[in-house]
């Protein structure tokens, strides 16, 4: 049972991947590196979103909507509104 052993290829080659046969050693610390990268620009990504958003119509109150955590403008709109009912 098996494929057999490992083809001769040739040594000359090169490829971005590593190619035939690739295992560096260090794959683990490199798939950190790209990890922690992607994970802190998805944050920067999202922070500038959340900055930027804008909302002519904002949600029901009492009602699911996952943007009023990190929205400013659903926010300071919030704090507005319960202001506006604890004043009266």
């Amino acid at each position: 049972m098996g494929g057999g052993g490992k083809i001769p290829y040739p040594k000359h080659v090169w490829s971005p991947a590593g190619g035939w046969y690739s295992q560096p050693s260090n794959w683990k610390v490199n798939t950190a590196i790209m990890g922690a990268g992607v994970i802190g620009l998805t944050a920067l990504m999202w922070k500038l979103s959340a900055e930027r958003e804008y909302r002519d119509r904002f949600p029901e109150e009492g009602r699911f909507f996952p943007s009023r955590y990190w929205s400013k403008q659903i926010i300071e709109h919030e704090k507005a509104e319960k202001t506006a009912k604890g004043g009266s």
